[in-house]
């Protein structure tokens, strides 16, 4: 494409928080005109687009009518109108990552469903429609209980330990799969543009808030085996070509105590897995998605160094405008960055930023990180 670096092509957004913010502020580097549409009038990408508009992502007629004021739309959240989208790409509007693969991960059920039909390793599971289907269930107890459809952010997970969680358990259309004993939460992300070209992030590993089930420390690169970490970029490169996606693909694994990978879930979108790419990588995970989407050539997708991502969180029990604390400290330590997402109000387990650490020694880095950690706070 010739026209973006132009300013002629405009690229729509759905959804504007901090991952359309972050893609922004690699668009403008290709001179790309960004429409954003976002149901929160104070939603973090609104001064930073060349059009902002407030509008439902999950109705029809509003996905539809910013869709045909754009040459191409990318998603930023999975939560959108796939209705829209679909009739969108055939009146001529390109939809990256596609409708299909959108509807298809919108489902947690039918990504399961994906992964067996195409070999991809994956814990046992099945599908139920209500909580009645938990006492006819094949699986062994304890398992976990996910939400088919509308989970996010640790949202619509249940652990079901006994007999005695059913009557609190989710009554919608759900998955139940097999309690995996994992060693470690691992990620790898995967870009593909329409050329078919692909290429992989290296793998990075995850360790998670227990309260809010969100991420909040990331290493990378892993000191796992190079076997692990080939495996683990194998398999996110046989997803990206099984579903033939144009965009990014973060591929969420787990790394069980006998050496095994299972694929958890997948989202079609730059990702939290991906933060520590802007300061710790050649290419960052937005700036690939954009070559991807436009058909350019990808990046390289190499470490710089060794990078370890805090997310930033609202801490519990302060609700209100955001006041963050100790900004200043960590400000002094050499190889800390920080982002901002521009979110006017907090609230308890928010994401409102993050902090990139990045230095030579992986053990110094993951110091400082924790340096960090009990450094700054986001308060009311």
């Amino acid at each position: 494409m010739e026209k973006e670096f132009y300013g002629n092509l405009k690229l729509g957004i759905l959804g504007g928080g901090q991952l359309g913010r972050m893609l922004i502020q690699e668009s403008i580097n290709l001179n790309v005109s960004v429409h954003v549409l976002d149901p929160d009038k104070y939603a973090p990408c609104r001064r930073l687009c060349d059009k902002f508009e407030v509008g439902s992502l999950s109705d029809y007629d509003t996905v539809y009518r910013f869709g045909k004021q754009v040459d191409m739309l990318t998603i930023e959240i999975e939560k959108v109108n796939v209705d829209a989208l679909e009739q969108l790409e055939e009146e001529g509007v390109v939809v990256y990552p596609q409708a299909r693969i959108i509807r298809l991960i919108q489902d947690k059920g039918l990504q399961k469903q994906f992964f067996k039909q195409n070999d991809i390793p994956t814990a046992p599971f099945q599908l139920i429609s209500s909580r009645e289907g938990l006492s006819q269930a094949v699986l062994p107890l304890p398992y976990i209980q996910k939400l088919r459809k509308d989970g996010y952010d640790g949202k619509g997970v249940m652990k079901i330990v006994d007999e005695s969680y059913f009557d609190k358990a989710f009554d919608e259309p759900s998955l139940i799969e097999e309690w995996v004993s994992f060693e470690k939460e691992i990620a790898v992300i995967v870009a593909r543009n329409d050329k078919g070209e692909v290429k992989t992030f290296p793998m990075v590993e995850m360790e998670f808030n227990e309260q809010a089930n969100l991420v909040e420390f990331l290493i990378s690169p892993s000191t796992y085996s190079f076997e692990v970490q080939q495996r683990a970029e194998q398999l996110a490169l046989k997803i990206a070509d099984d579903l033939q996606i144009v965009g990014i693909l973060a591929v969420e694994m787990f790394l069980t105590s006998d050496g095994r990978i299972l694929v958890n879930e997948l989202a079609p979108r730059p990702h939290n897995s991906g933060h520590h790419t802007i300061e710790g990588n050649f290419v960052s995970q937005f700036a690939q998605h954009l070559r991807a989407i436009f058909n350019l050539p990808l990046g390289d997708t190499s470490s710089k160094s060794n990078a370890v991502m805090i997310n930033l969180l609202g801490k519990e029990g302060h609700e209100g405008p955001a006041i963050y604390e100790g900004i200043e400290e960590i400000m002094e330590i050499p190889g800390v960055y920080i982002h901002l997402y521009g979110k006017k109000f907090t609230k308890p387990f928010r994401k409102m930023g993050h902090v990139t650490i990045v230095n030579d020694d992986r053990e110094k880095a993951i110091e400082i990180a924790r340096k960090v950690q009990s450094t700054i706070e986001v308060i009311s």
